[in-house]
């Protein structure tokens, strides 16, 4: 997904889970043109933070080390380093965010160390 950034992006297992789980459902409730739009919307957003890590923000009623970008009703979570993002769930906001994040979080930073080792 990188393009000439000083900045690469990189969606964990988990992430690209979420992403063909909110593919199907919107294709299932709303159709494939309307999913494949939202798709890109929120591939564009990718896009956008990967340019620009600065769109990135920080939600401490959250947690205080995770930062995040709304693209429409979803929020993708990030682990920010220097030189990468690695985008670990997409959660929609009406969700329970704080709890979805309290599940998450073991499997998450296990995958995540993994992959900042894999990046050094």
């Amino acid at each position: 997904m990188t393009r000439k950034s000083a900045t690469a992006i990189f969606l964990t297992r988990r992430a690209l889970r979420d992403m063909r789980e909110i593919e199907v459902y919107s294709i299932e409730n709303w159709g494939t043109r309307i999913a494949d739009e939202y798709l890109d919307s929120l591939q564009n957003g990718l896009l956008r933070v990967e340019a620009n890590p600065n769109l990135l923000f920080k939600e401490t009623d959250f947690s205080s080390v995770l930062e995040f970008y709304r693209v429409r009703q979803h929020l993708f979570v990030c682990d920010r380093k220097p030189k990468s993002i690695v985008v670990l769930t997409v959660i929609h906001s009406s969700m329970d965010i704080q709890s979805r994040l309290n599940e998450l979080v073991p499997t998450l930073s296990a995958e995540v160390e993994i992959l900042h080792k894999r990046l050094r």
